[in-house]
């Protein structure tokens, strides 16, 4: 039974798209999705996709998880890397700004356009697509990348401050200065200035 199935492999707040389900018939699923939302079993965020009917500890009704559903449809997409996250939200994430931003900001090979908004429970999502596609191995350099073109604009701290604190960023993910090189020439020049100016310039040379 799809229900049990549904109970048995997802949690609370966790989205669930239809394609994850087992069955040989995508109508046949859609009817018992139906049902299930039709019985206050399921909620329906949108069509395909779902989320289990519960209840908080306050007693108010559960939500669906917007950053469950971002990592899910942006950033690991059967299970390989497909997104990463960019703009205000990386640069509060990282401790660059305290600006909290208004919306989630999201690069992902699952763009279909340059740039698409999309509202989800009350929660704005701007999805880009990224310059190349992004794998487990590029992810880090890329995001860098994004990181220093919006650094001039975001950023709260600078000198020494500034450097230490991207030290510390480069080391967390890991990132690996001979792909930056490759990809430096789709970004635009002051992207460059920006590493120069956040002290970084020698890890490229």
């Amino acid at each position: 039974m799809v229900y049990d199935y549904i109970i048995n492999n997802f949690k609370n707040g966790e989205p669930i798209f239809l394609g994850e389900l087992p069955g040989e018939s995508k109508d046949y699923l859609r009817q018992q999705m139906k049902k299930l939302v039709d019985e206050g079993k399921l909620e329906r965020l949108y069509n395909g996709v779902y989320y289990l009917s519960y209840t908080t500890i306050l007693g108010t009704k559960g939500r669906i998880s917007v950053e469950k559903y971002i990592k899910k449809k942006y950033l690991t997409v059967d299970g390989k890397t497909a997104g990463y996250i960019t703009g205000l939200q990386l640069a509060n994430m990282y401790g660059f700004t305290t600006q909290n931003p208004s919306c989630y900001e999201i690069c992902s090979n699952e763009a279909t356009t340059k740039q698409r908004k999309q509202e989800i429970d009350g929660n704005t999502i701007v999805v880009y697509k990224p310059i190349t596609d992004v794998t487990d191995m590029n992810k880090s350099a890329l995001q860098f990348l994004d990181l220093m073109s919006v650094i001039d604009r975001y950023s709260e701290i600078s000198g020494s401050e500034l450097t230490a604190k991207l030290r510390k960023f480069t080391t967390s993910v890991k990132l690996d200065f001979s792909i930056v090189k490759e990809y430096l020439k789709f970004y635009p020049d002051k992207v460059y200035r920006n590493i120069y100016d956040g002290g970084l310039m020698g890890e490229l040379v």
